[in-house]
């Protein structure tokens, strides 16, 4: 899972022990050898995705690590690209791989996703595999912020993964490792909030209605269907009316 350019064991063991924005300052230098970085392949589906959609004038990758979703927004978007973070070490991370002179220029804004500092500014947001880290009781101010920054007819934009069969590996899986988080932060302090299992279709969709979006989604098919037939990942796309 990880190369031997990733971190070790030990700095793991560190920074899963520390807040969130601790451990990620921590993580950054790392991070994009580990697993938890994007695949490349995701950012290209989505990007293919959304390109039909646009042109875009301005772009803002919410929670941007290091700045994967920078990359989806560049060649989508004419004015700017803008990437949102609590972490300064991942901004760190992320300036200095955009330290190229392409244009559009990239933005870095320091800040915590609940409490976006922005408002009609831009007319496409994306976010990967950051969720994870709000409670489902935080997913309307995230949205409701996401919202408040986009312009009349701005999108926001993110995969979303099947949710995994009862008693498959991956279910067991996840169910592990989230109940380990949950009594990592019932005896632990400060919280780490991580979770898998946290961020169902159904709920996501509420939230986004609540906050005022207007909702469609359509598969993203390089990743294939379920024997069901639906599909294994999906592009939800919300629309300010």
């Amino acid at each position: 899972m990880f190369t031997s350019q990733g971190p070790t064991f030990r700095e793991l063991t560190v920074q899963a022990l520390s807040s969130i924005e601790r451990g990620y300052d921590l993580l950054a230098p790392k991070f994009d050898h580990t697993p938890f970085r994007t695949p490349d392949r995701f950012l290209d589906a989505v990007a293919g995705a959304l390109a039909p959609l646009g042109p875009f004038g301005a772009g803002l990758d919410v929670c941007c690590g290091t700045g994967a979703g920078a990359r989806v927004l560049r060649p989508l978007c004419r004015e700017r690209v803008t990437g949102v973070d609590f972490s300064a070490g991942m901004l760190a991370a992320a300036r200095e791989a955009f330290d190229d002179g392409r244009e559009p220029a990239a933005q870095w804004v320091r800040a915590d996703a609940r409490a976006l500092p922005f408002t009609g500014e831009f007319d496409l947001a994306v976010s990967f595999g950051a969720f994870g880290h709000f409670l489902p009781a935080e997913r309307p101010a995230l949205f409701a912020g996401v919202h408040r920054a986009l312009r009349p007819g701005g999108l926001f934009a993110f995969p979303v993964g099947a949710p995994p069969r009862i008693g498959s590996p991956l279910y067991w899986t996840l169910l592990g490792f989230d109940s380990a988080m949950r009594l990592r932060n019932a005896l632990w302090r400060p919280r780490f909030v991580m979770y898998y299992r946290t961020f169902p279709l159904g709920g996501v969709l509420d939230d986004l209605a609540g906050a005022g979006f207007q909702v469609r989604s359509q598969p993203l098919e390089e990743f294939g269907r379920r024997t069901d037939g639906s599909p294994h990942w999906r592009l939800l796309v919300a629309r300010k009316a």
